[in-house]
């Protein structure tokens, strides 16, 4: 099978490693999947978790259990923000607006990851960090 792909938005924090984490809390309070009662942290130490994860994924954040530095070469399950390079390959001015990010996804300028692995970049509004834009790819 192909991972399923899927984009979210969330609120910018300046520490984009915390930015992730409260965007996970926030996710797994609207939904726990059927795993109630415990934090992120604590369900990546499950492994019943990690098979709900590797057999089908939650198509959010919640499906990593870290951020990672931008050029960290390891591969999924890891979220991970773009590099500087990496966003003017598709956003030449550097500060993409969400409108901005939505068409490079849609016409493929700006690639979906592998399976089980996702990235994020700040997202601008009138010049000033507004968002983050995660997107990834389901495990399955």
């Amino acid at each position: 099978m192909g991972g399923d792909a899927w984009t979210h938005t969330g609120p910018y924090q300046r520490d984009l490693a915390a930015a992730f984490r409260q965007e996970q809390a926030e996710e797994l309070a609207r939904d726990n999947h059927g795993f109630e009662g415990r934090s992120v942290e604590q369900l990546w130490h499950d492994p019943q978790w990690q098979e709900y994860i590797f057999t089908g994924g939650t198509g959010t954040v919640l499906d990593f259990p870290s951020l990672i530095d931008p050029t960290d070469p390891h591969d999924g399950p890891f979220m991970r923000p773009l590099t500087d390079d990496e966003v003017r390959a598709w956003a030449p001015h550097g500060r993409p607006t969400q409108e901005e990010w939505d068409a490079a996804l849609q016409s493929e300028h700006l690639d979906f990851p592998a399976r089980a692995r996702g990235n994020c970049t700040v997202l601008y509004h009138d010049g000033k960090p507004a968002r983050i834009g995660y997107w990834g790819v389901t495990a399955d």
